[in-house]
């Protein structure tokens, strides 16, 4: 059986990090889940001060900004850390947020894929029109964003 994907590329789509979708993690407010993951990385390299100024952010370009900025960064430490907080954020995303939950429960029997050029590590590398995205073999990125909402969807399905 061929494999089917649902790409996404755009910040419309409920699938971007970007898209606006209120939820709450131990009483903390957050407005998307990219500002929860720029959140969750200055908290976990103990940059609090920063973390505060990511929820004050209210724009994603400004929150990425910041998130750029965390003191004591470690690539390796966020390497091992960076799935598990994108999970933990689109799973408060998507059950605090019926419709949505629904848009991701929709996909069923497919692969999500984040489209775009310019991603190598939360998408494929390509865009959504490239004839090469049918082909898992030609992505150029990992599409770690795609397989862990991809993952989140079964487990939602499956109630892991």
């Amino acid at each position: 059986m061929m494999e089917k994907f649902t790409y996404f590329h755009k910040s419309e789509s409920p699938f971007s990090q970007l898209y606006p979708a209120l939820f709450e993690v131990h009483d903390v407010q957050f407005i998307s889940a990219e500002q929860y993951m720029f959140y969750s990385k200055a908290m976990l390299f103990g940059d609090i001060e920063l973390a505060e100024q990511i929820l004050r952010a209210r724009l994603p370009s400004g929150q990425k900004a910041l998130g750029c900025m965390v003191r004591s960064f470690d690539p390796k430490v966020w390497d091992q850390h960076c799935k598990a907080i994108a999970y933990a954020g689109n799973y408060e995303k998507f059950i605090q947020n019926e419709e949505l939950l629904q848009v991701l429960l929709d996909t069923k029997g497919t692969t999500l894929v984040k489209a775009g050029r310019s991603d190598l590590i939360w998408g494929v590398g390509l865009a959504e029109d490239d004839p090469r995205i049918h082909n898992r073999s030609s992505w150029q990125g990992h599409n770690l964003l795609g397989e862990i909402l991809t993952q989140l969807r079964e487990n939602l399905i499956h109630g892991n």
